[in-house]
């Protein structure tokens, strides 16, 4: 687990951090618009991941107006593009790999031959 996943705010630390009341947090777990990871007791836990989250969802509500359902839809997006982005990454990995693995195989016996209507080059 990341050490921006490790959930280490209870929901009043987390709403303080934010300035958001708690009631306003647990209305966004219920949207599912943020998964807060609860302790065995069912306590509420917050990571940096989720205040980033969080951050984001009260940007796009307070500064550009959207409504729930949009940041629904904005949330979505980012994360399919997130994962667009790493898929992306493991591509370009995979490809370099197989292109090193060719280069490996060229032979390496071969010489070039002097074409004999070419100058020689001192």
């Amino acid at each position: 687990m990341h050490s921006t996943e490790r959930p280490i705010y209870m929901i009043s630390v987390a709403a303080e951090l934010l300035g958001m009341h708690p009631q306003t947090l647990r209305m966004y777990e219920t949207k599912g618009l943020v998964r807060p990871q609860r302790t065995p007791g069912g306590t509420r836990r917050y990571s940096e991941a989720d205040i980033d989250r969080l951050r984001i969802i009260q940007r796009l509500t307070s500064e550009l107006g959207l409504n729930l359902a949009g940041v629904e839809l904005v949330l979505k997006l980012e994360d399919e593009l997130r994962k667009a982005h790493a898929q992306i990454g493991r591509l370009q990995e995979q490809l370099r790999r197989e292109v090193q693995n060719v280069h490996r195989q060229y032979r390496r016996d071969l010489v070039p031959v002097r074409d004999a209507r070419l100058p020689e080059r001192q």
